[in-house]
C-alpha cells in the first residue's frame, strides 16, 4: 500500500505542477491593469445565429442586438433554421432577421449549421463584412456588449471572446455550477490571459471574428463535438492570440442532470477529439516555446489522465484496505480523496463569488448555498470522464432553451436589482 501511497503523491505533485499556472491566474487581475484602446474603428458586423428549434428565446436574442448602444446600421443579423420542426424562423423573420432555413439529418450540428449559412452570406452579401459575431439562440447580450467587443476588436485582433454570465443562475445546483464556472473562466482565465498577453480561448459561444479569418479558413471548417474548442486550438496552433473584452452575454445553463450529463458527455467526448486531431500540434507549439499552446494543452487533456489515475489508485487503496481489514484506513483514504478535491475547488469557487458578487444576480443566500455545491457538481465530471473514455458519440444532442429575456438585468435595472438582492 506504501507504493500505491507515493505513487499517488507523485501525481498530485504533477497535476500541481502542470496547473500552478492557474493559480497564477487568480492574482493577475488584481494587479495588472488593462491596456488603453485605440480609437475604436466603425466596424461592419454579420451575427450569425444557428437556431433548432429555439422559437421560445429567439426573438429575445434578436431584440437585445436590436437595443445594442453600437450603430445598428453596422449590424446585420442572420439566423439558420437548423432542421427546425417549430416556428423559428418564422419568429426570426419577424423579428428583423434575414432567415435561412436547413433541412439535413446526416450533418447534424452547430458546426455545418454555420458552413452553410456563410455560404449563403457570402452568395447575397458578396462584399461581405469586417467581422461575423457568433451566438447561440438562448443568448442575450448587455447594452453595451459589441460596442465593448469592438475596442478589442479594433485594436487589431482577429478573434475576440467575451465574458459569459448566465439567465438562470438561481435556479439550482446544476445551473449554477455551470454559471459559476463560466464566471471563473471569464474573469481568472480568459481575462488574466489577455493582461498578460497570451492568447485567451473561445467558450461556446459569444465571440467574433474578422474578414481575414474567414478568407484563410474557409467559411466553416470545424465538426468535431466541441467545435468551439477545435476553433481556438486550431488558430492557436497557427501563432494567432485570441484577445478578450469584458462585453457581458447571458446564456441558459441546463436545469436536470439528464440534460447535463448528455451535454458534458458531448464536452468530454469533443474534447478527446480535439486532443486527438491537434495534440502533436500542440505538443510541437510547446517545444518552440508556446505558452498558450501549453495552456490549451493543460485545458483539454491532463486534468482528465491525471484525475483518473489517482480516482483509480485511491479506490486500488481502499478495497486493500477492506480486504485486509481495515476498514478506518479504507475510510480515510476515501474522506481524505473527497476533502482534497472539493477544497480545492471550493477555494476556486469561493473567490469566483466573492470578487463577482455584484454580476451574479441571485439573492445572497443562494450565492453563499451554490458555493458550497459547486465542488460536488464539478466532481459529477469524474463519472462522464470515465464514460467518454469508451463512449463512441459522434452526434450533437440539442439542448431545449426556455429562460425568458426578463431573468437578465439591463443597465436600467441593474442598481435597483442588486439593492433588492443584496
Amino acid at each position: 500500500m506504501q507504493v500505491l501511497e507515493n505513487i499517488i503523491s507523485v501525481i498530485s505533485v504533477l497535476f500541481f505542477v502542470c496547473y500552478f499556472y492557474q493559480f497564477v491566474y487568480i492574482a493577475v487581475p488584481f494587479f495588472k491593469k488593462e491596456k488603453k484602446h485605440a480609437k475604436p474603428k466603425n466596424n461592419s458586423f454579420a451575427v450569425l445565429i444557428c437556431a433548432r428549434n429555439e422559437s421560445e428565446v429567439i426573438a429575445d436574442l434578436i431584440e437585445s442586438i436590436k437595443k445594442q448602444t453600437y450603430d445598428n446600421a453596422l449590424i446585420n443579423i442572420f439566423v439558420m433554421a437548423d432542421n427546425c420542426t417549430d416556428d423559428t424562423a418564422n419568429i426570426a423573420r419577424n423579428a428583423g432577421a434575414i432567415v435561412y432555413e436547413r433541412f439535413d439529418k446526416d450533418l447534424v450540428g452547430k458546426g455545418y449549421a454555420l458552413n452553410l449559412l456563410l455560404q449563403k452570406i457570402s452568395c447575397d452579401f458578396p462584399k461581405g463584412f469586417d467581422g461575423y459575431f457568433v451566438f447561440d439562440a438562448d443568448n442575450l447580450l448587455s447594452e453595451d456588449y459589441i460596442e465593448k467587443m469592438n475596442y478589442v476588436f479594433s485594436d487589431g485582433y482577429d478573434i475576440v471572446t467575451s465574458y459569459r454570465n448566465s439567465k438562470n443562475y438561481g435556479d439550482n445546483w446544476i445551473s449554477a455550477g455551470y454559471a459559476l464556472w463560466f464566471l471563473r473562466e471569464s474573469k481568472y482565465l480568459n481575462r488574466a490571459r489577455m493582461l498578460l498577453g497570451t492568447s485567451c480561448a473561445v467558450s461556446g459561444t459569444g465571440f467574433v471574428f474578422s474578414r481575414k479569418i474567414l478568407e484563410e479558413q474557409g467559411d466553416w471548417p470545424f465538426h468535431l463535438l466541441t467545435e468551439d474548442i477545435e476553433f481556438s486550438v486550431h488558430h492557436i496552433t497557427e501563432r494567432r492570440r485570441i484577445g478578450f473584452a469584458d462585453a457581458v452575454l447571458y446564456d441558459e445553463q441546463p436545469v436536470t442532470f439528464s440534460q447535463s450529463w448528455h451535454q458534458r458527455m458531448r464536452w468530454a467526448c469533443g474534447f478527446l477529439q480535439v486532443f486527438k486531431k491537434y495534440g502533436k500540434k500542440l505538443l510541437c507549439g510547446m517545444a518552440r516555446g508556446s505558452f498558450s499552446c501549453y495552456d490549451m494543452c493543460m485545458n483539454i487533456m491532463p486534468a482528465l489522465v491525471l484525475t483518473m489515475l489517482s480516482i483509480i489508485l485511491n479506490t486500488v487503496l481502499v478495497f486493500m484496505g477492506l480486504a485486509s481489514g481495515d476498514a478506518a484506513y479504507a475510510a480515510m483514504t476515501v474522506i481524505k480523496t473527497f476533502l482534497g478535491l472539493y477544497t480545492t475547488v471550493f477555494i476556486v469557487g469561493l473567490i469566483t463569488v466573492v470578487t463577482e458578487w455584484k454580476r451574479i444576480y441571485v439573492s445572497a443566500p443562494k450565492k453563499i448555498l451554490y458555493t458550497f455545491t459547486f465542488p460536488l457538481f464539478m466532481m459529477t465530471y469524474i463519472p462522464i470522464s470515465v464514460v467518454a473514455l469508451f463512449k463512441k458519440q459522434t452526434y450533437w444532442k440539442p439542448i431545449l432553451h426556455h429562460k425568458k429575456a426578463s431573468s437578465v438585468p439591463t443597465r436600467q435595472k441593474q442598481k435597483a436589482l442588486k439593492t433588492e438582492i443584496n
